[in-house]
């Protein structure tokens, strides 16, 4: 219930398209935060099998990715969503929002601690690829197609290579 009203009230601020409560079931977002909760629950008790199980069912539904070792925030409003991955060492913030195409991903250079860190208020652009382990900062904005490789500070507006 709790994932429905924090859902709900992140569409009704973030979609102007929205109209309707029932829509949220609708939004391939709400599915797959739903099926990442399940697979979270899983994963914290060493049920891995389990935990990639249905991992793999969100994936196939919904052509969003989030791994069940990532840690997300409250109110996460996942727009349009397909080919969003969300790596396994990822931290997301409260409040953001995710476009299509994003990537929050490793380098394939590190181990431990290799996916990034959102702050809270963060904007995603559709298409953004944000790799390695950095910190994106409170209110930053990361505009579509952007690849950003290195920290960005609270409240920046990034677009292009940032490296």
């Amino acid at each position: 219930m709790r994932l429905y009203r924090e859902f709900l009230e992140s569409a009704i601020k973030n979609d102007p398209s929205f109209k309707r409560k029932t829509e949220v079931f609708l939004y391939p977002g709400f599915w797959a935060l739903f099926y990442y909760k399940l697979s979270r629950w899983f994963y914290l008790r060493g049920f891995y099998f389990w935990s990639r199980f249905w991992m793999e069912v969100c994936k196939r539904l919904t052509s969003i990715e989030i791994h069940s070792g990532a840690v997300i925030g409250k109110r996460l409003f996942i727009d349009h969503g397909f080919g969003v991955v969300i790596g396994e060492t990822a931290i997301i913030g409260d409040d953001v929002v995710i476009y299509h195409g994003v990537t929050l991903g490793g380098t394939g250079k590190e181990s431990g601690k290799r996916h990034p860190n959102i702050g809270s208020r963060v904007v995603i652009g559709a298409g953004a690829k944000i790799l390695g382990n950095i910190n994106v900062g409170d209110g930053a904005k990361i505009g579509a197609g952007a690849i950003v490789l290195k920290d960005v500070p609270d409240g920046v507006t990034v677009t292009g290579v940032y490296k």
